[in-house]
């Protein structure tokens, strides 16, 4: 089986991680790839496909079984439209906030929501913050009192290739910087699949990639540190994409890998808090490894087929 696949948004960090999966996946080809800025430029691992600008008008020119659309938040809407018009059939992967929260599209969380994704047409990728908070809560979320409180740390390459303040290495050399403390979009999407509130700092740090979370959960009775951690193995039993250890993983831990750590586990005192650290990269298991997960799962290949 063979599927033709059209990236829009090949530029940025992810899309260049997503050009590498897709050369590497048995299954899928690469049918176009956009990028306005490097537009006539040969697509590395690709013979004889250039990058294209690709607008919304220019999807009724290009054949493909599935749309992968790795843009900025606020600009996929006119590329749905597009396909939904030219090619109603198409699968799309949207890396965008724009559809997260909407009841039509299916939200991509594999672990959580494998069965709902498998052939869908329309699939909500997570974002990468949310996706490490709620991997790390889901196995605990009937016993969570209260919001948890999620404090993380992300590399620059999560504000993107866009100069700003936030990947300027001037600005963040020896530096944390906080930022979108209150409403952060990451925070409602968590707490939304969660069906909870949740309390997340997010901060940027001066490495290019990885994110570490490390999250303080109240309880609504007492628990052990043995009881949490066999929630977790029962959970993640049979998920080759997170991995579960005693002690506490380090950003190193969620860097250039395609899972997501999770250990450090340990109750307090009081028996009724815990905290939890994850690891993950934000361009891969954060973005462009769950993308393929996705697609994967929508045109009925095996899930890890292209990443493991």
């Amino acid at each position: 089986m063979t599927a033709r696949l059209a990236l829009v948004g090949a530029r940025g960090y992810t899309g260049a991680e997503l050009l590498t999966l897709i050369a590497g996946h048995p299954g899928l080809q690469l049918a176009a790839a956009g990028s306005r800025q490097q537009a006539g430029q040969p697509v590395p691992g690709f013979d004889g496909l250039s990058f294209s600008v690709i607008e919304p008008a220019h999807i009724k020119n290009t054949d493909a079984d599935c749309w992968l659309l790795a843009l900025p938040n606020g600009k996929s809407k006119p590329y749905c439209s597009a396909i939904q018009t030219h090619a109603p059939e198409a699968v799309i992967v949207d890396l965008s906030a724009d559809h997260r929260f909407d009841p039509d599209w299916v939200y991509g969380l594999p672990e959580h929501r494998r069965k709902l994704i498998a052939g869908s047409k329309r699939i909500a990728n997570p974002g990468c913050y949310a996706t490490g908070m709620q991997l790390a809560l889901l196995p605990l979320a009937d016993l969570l009192a209260g919001p948890p409180v999620c404090f993380g740390v992300s590399g620059y390459s999560g504000a993107g290739t866009t100069p700003s303040h936030r990947n300027d290495p001037d600005n963040l050399r020896d530096n944390l910087l906080p930022y979108g403390l209150t409403d952060h979009l990451h925070e409602r999407e968590a707490g939304h699949y969660l069906g909870r509130r949740v309390r997340f700092l997010p901060h940027v740090a001066p490495h290019f990639r990885g994110i570490l979370l490390t999250i303080h959960m109240n309880f609504s009775r007492a628990i052990t540190d043995r009881e949490l951690m066999e929630k977790y193995a029962r959970a993640y039993a049979n998920e080759p994409l997170v991995k579960l250890r005693q002690d506490i993983p380090v950003l190193r831990d969620g860097q250039n890998v395609h899972h997501v750590t999770i250990g450090g586990i340990s109750v307090a005192e009081d028996s009724r808090s815990a905290v939890v650290v994850a690891a993950l990269d934000n361009l891969l298991k954060g973005a462009a490894t769950q993308a393929i997960q996705n697609i994967n799962l929508a045109l009925g290949f095996k899930e890890f087929s292209g990443i493991l």
